[in-house]
């Protein structure tokens, strides 16, 4: 899995933030979203596509690796 987000779409809700702290966090200057690991771990895989799906501005984008 990788993670990519778009900083300018984000509105700062922290939906991602709250779901997975351990991939995202938020900026305490503009509040936007901080991606902390573009490649997290699997067991962390089903948490970062809800923080996706939660997202209300849609910054957050997955892409699944293929074997």
């Amino acid at each position: 899995m990788r993670i990519e987000v778009d900083t300018s779409r984000c509105c700062g809700a922290g939906m991602c933030a709250l779901t997975v702290p351990q991939v995202f966090d938020q900026s305490e200057d503009e509040g936007t979203v901080v991606l902390l690991d573009p490649r997290p771990p699997t067991g962390l895989h089903g948490a970062v596509r809800q923080a996706a799906q939660l997202c209300p501005c849609q910054t957050i984008t997955v892409t699944e690796r293929r074997a």
